[in-house]
């Protein structure tokens, strides 16, 4: 009997079941512990923990609400996944974060994949390679935000079609790639609204407009897929229109026109915003940007183009959201998957001088970033950011050294052949990967300031009955209101809630003399309340000698609380210290109003 190859007879790594499975494994090990290692950052990650966990603990999952307040400015898919995950596994950091670690693991899933399919093998392990260690796409994995999942069912779509016409697809695998297409514009819809269909239609008519491939809408499987797509969106889109009226108006128009043609969000930006973030994002593979660009304007064999529809989808996307009235970093998320697979295609013939400069481009990084560690430790201008600038330096110069080392690595691999190319992207691979998960980790300290998780414990302290009132005065916590399990009262300022405070004005205080009014009430009755004020209107109540006490302090906030009763022996008004750099605390077992 004929023995078979042992998974080492190939010098290259790629031909080692081993070696990948090494890999693989320690990227997941990396991958799903950084989930739970840093506290949840406000914006996103604090809105959407909240509104998932208030999805939980009303029962209602068709209204959203943030806040305890009508939320209509997304669909429900990330919120319905959150609120499972918190379901199953309980509150808490990693549970906010599953599903869009999940979806950028299921997005290098899918280019490795597809690469396989459509091109080859070897193009396949380099697509997840350089999508996995790809700064944006590993960062924005762990980041509980809309971008990721909508980046990750977009790339369901995106692979569904190439899987479904590449050449030699049989009937079963075309129809069956087509679904899957269908479904992740479905899904995507679901995420984030109708640009999960509309930008890969859009993507779909520009490509035949430049290949004249004309039959392609012929095997589109269009009466299925628009039975599946309408299947998956259409029953939430008319419960939450029957529940609540005002809702379609709001999401279709507001959201979305008003959104593209103004500024209505305050979120514009110049034409080149997104390209800063587009080089950042890429790295380690920046060297290789423009050359995979260029791999799509070539002709592949057959009648479809795979590489092809990869540049449009690519380059339709930057430009869609350049010229968009609201521009955010995350916006260009979903051109990833497609800049993988290109750079992939252009890896399997690129001359190992080609490797030599993205690796001496990767190494320049890091050295820059060495030369520059002492300033950024000596950015902070106040007594309480100073240490944390200080705090992150190492962890910045951490990454740097490794980043530096990589780029030596890769270039002295690179000029090994066929093996050490394929060893110098691994190592650009893992030292990209590594490094920008370091980078992420070491900012943990900023994040708990920005999440104010250090004055946790001194208002739960306050909190003496479940019905004890925690007002917000002239600002909102997107995260305090998930870590204590509790909503807030919003004084004067309705930041992104105000539509929903239209519908419900009951369910905040818009003028400041109100609140002073409610809070001598509750002094008066010897009630427990708990303000998280603004800085400037805490000067303001002080100058105007409202009764409080001072429990938390920073930058951002002062916390205040309603003084005890008079015969108490601490009712005069005190300061309590809080540490700069405290730990997360542990979130509850179950939800609760």
């Amino acid at each position: 009997m004929k023995s078979s190859p042992t998974p080492h007879s190939s010098s290259s790594p790629y031909d080692s079941p081993r070696t990948l499975w090494a890999i693989t494994i320690a990227f997941l090990l990396i991958w799903l512990y950084m989930l739970g290692a840093r506290t949840l950052v406000p914006t996103d990650e604090g809105r959407y923990a909240e509104m998932a966990r208030e999805m939980l603990a009303t029962g209602d999952w068709i209204t959203l609400r943030l806040n305890g307040i009508k939320y209509f400015e997304k669909p429900p898919l990330q919120n319905w996944m959150n609120a499972l995950s918190f379901a199953a596994f309980g509150l808490g950091d990693w549970q906010a974060r599953l599903w869009t670690g999940l979806c950028g693991l299921a997005g290098v899933a899918m280019v490795a994949y597809t690469g396989t399919k459509v091109f080859s093998r070897r193009v396949g392990i380099s697509a997840a390679l350089v999508l996995g260690s790809s700064f944006y796409w590993a960062g924005m994995g762990h980041v509980n935000s809309l971008d990721m999942g909508l980046s990750g069912m977009m790339t369901l779509s995106l692979c569904g079609l190439l899987l479904a016409q590449r050449e030699h697809a049989s009937t079963r695998e075309q129809r069956h790639g087509m679904l899957l297409c269908w479904l992740g514009m479905a899904l995507a819809t679901m995420s984030k609204g109708l640009i999960g269909f509309v930008l890969p239609g859009a993507v779909l008519v520009l490509y035949t407009l430049w290949t004249r491939d004309i039959a392609l809408w012929t095997r589109l499987h269009l009466v299925k897929g628009l039975l599946l797509f309408f299947a998956v969106t259409a029953p939430w889109f008319i419960l939450i229109a029957l529940k609540n009226p005002e809702h379609p108006h709001f999401f279709f128009i507001h959201e979305h026109f008003d959104r593209f043609t103004s500024n209505v969000h305050k979120r514009g930006g110049a034409w080149y915003y997104f390209f800063p973030f587009l080089i950042l994002g890429i790295v380690p593979w920046l060297g290789f940007l423009l050359q995979g660009l260029w791999a799509g304007v070539g002709k592949d064999k057959g009648l479809f183009q795979a590489r092809k529809l990869l540049l449009v989808w690519s380059v339709f996307f930057f430009f869609f959201f350049s010229i968009s009235g609201s521009k955010l970093p995350g916006y260009i998320l979903p051109i990833f998957p497609a800049l993988a697979l290109l750079i992939a295609v252009f890896l399997e013939r690129a001359s190992a001088r080609s490797m030599q400069i993205a690796a001496i481009l990767f190494g320049m990084i890091g050295l820059v970033g060495l030369l520059f560690i002492n300033k950024a430790a000596g950015m902070g201008t106040t007594p309480y950011e100073i240490p944390l600038y200080q705090g992150y330096a190492p962890w910045l110069a951490i990454a740097a050294g490794l980043t530096l080392a990589g780029g030596i690595a890769a270039w002295l691999l690179a000029r090994k052949g066929l093996a050490g190319k394929d060893w110098a992207c691994i190592i650009l691979a893992a030292t990209g990967f590594v490094a920008g998960q370091i980078a992420f980790l070491g900012h943990d300290p900023w994040g708990k300031y920005i999440a104010g998780t250090a004055h946790i414990p001194a208002i739960q302290a306050e909190l003496k009955q479940p019905t004890t009132p925690i007002y917000a005065v002239g600002r909102y916590e997107q995260a305090l209101p998930f870590y204590l399990q509790h909503t807030l009262t919003l004084v004067e300022f309705p930041d992104e809630m105000q539509f929903g405070l239209e519908q419900q004005p009951e369910l905040w205080i818009p003028k400041r003399e109100d609140f002073i009014a409610r809070w001598n009430r509750h002094i008066s009755k010897g009630e427990s309340a708990v303000a998280i004020v603004r800085t400037d209107i805490y000067a303001e109540f002080k100058a105007q000698q409202l009764a409080m006490r001072v429990i938390g302090e920073d930058p951002r906030r002062v916390i205040i609380a309603t003084p005890p009763p008079v015969n108490s022996a601490h009712a005069s008004s005190q300061t309590i210290p809080t540490a700069s750099v405290p730990p997360t605390p542990a979130a509850g077992p179950s939800p609760s109003h």
